[in-house]
C-alpha cells in the first residue's frame, strides 16, 4: 500500500513538471476603436475646418491669419508700439466672450469677468492659451476655434456641448513681465 502512494505520488510528480503553457487571451483587441475614433475625430476637424473657410469667405471685411496652433484670427485693435508677447509665468490680464459659429452668445465677456492668468502655469481651454501668447498688451483679436481647441469632447458641462466649434474675442489688458522673462 505504502508502494502504490509513493508510485501515485511520484506519478503525478512528474506528469505536473510539464512545461507551462501560456493561456490566450479571452478577447483579442485589434486597435479598431482608436482607429475608428481617429477616422471620426479627423472629419470632425475637416467639418469643422470647412464650416471656418465659409465663415472667413463671407466676412469681407477682416483680414484673417492662421495660428500654427489652428485656429484663425483677426485684430480689431493692433498695437504695433509695442513687440512683447506674453512668455510662459508672465501674469496677463485679459476679457474674453465665447459665441457660437452661428453667433449666437454663449459666455458675455462681462459674465466671463476679467481675468488673470499666469501664463502656461494654470488651465484654460488650448486655443485660448495659445491666443494669449500671440497678442501684444492693449489688442483685441477675434479667433474661430475648431471645437478640438475649444472645449472638446466633454464641453464645459455648463453651455457648451459636445464637440462645439466657438469664436472668441479676447481683449489683452496687461502684461506683467515675469522678473526672469528671457525677452524684455
Amino acid at each position: 500500500m505504502k508502494y502504490l502512494l509513493t508510485l501515485l505520488v511520484s506519478s503525478i510528480s512528474l506528469v505536473s513538471c510539464q512545461e507551462t503553457e501560456p493561456r490566450r487571451p479571452i478577447e483579442v483587441r485589434t486597435g479598431s476603436f482608436f482607429k475608428e475614433t481617429i477616422k471620426r475625430n479627423k472629419e470632425l476637424l475637416a467639418q469643422e475646418e470647412k464650416q471656418i473657410k465659409e465663415i472667413i469667405a463671407r466676412d469681407t471685411a477682416h483680414t484673417y491669419l492662421s495660428s500654427s496652433q489652428g485656429s484663425w484670427y483677426y485684430y480689431e485693435i493692433k498695437n504695433d508700439s509695442v513687440a512683447y508677447t506674453p512668455q510662459p509665468d508672465d501674469l496677463v490680464t485679459f476679457t474674453y466672450n465665447l459665441v457660437s459659429f452661428s453667433n449666437d452668445t454663449i459666455y458675455k465677456s462681462e459674465e466671463m469677468g476679467t481675468i488673470q492668468y499666469k501664463v502656461d502655469k494654470q488651465n484654460l481651454f488650448p486655443g485660448l492659451r495659445n491666443s494669449i501668447k500671440l497678442l501684444r498688451e492693449g489688442e483685441k483679436a477675434t479667433f474661430l476655434f475648431p471645437s478640438s481647441l475649444a472645449y472638446g469632447y466633454h464641453g464645459d458641462d455648463k453651455k457648451i456641448g459636445t464637440n462645439i466649434p466657438v469664436k472668441s474675442t479676447i481683449t489683452l489688458l496687461k502684461i506683467e513681465k515675469q522678473k526672469d522673462s528671457i525677452q524684455n
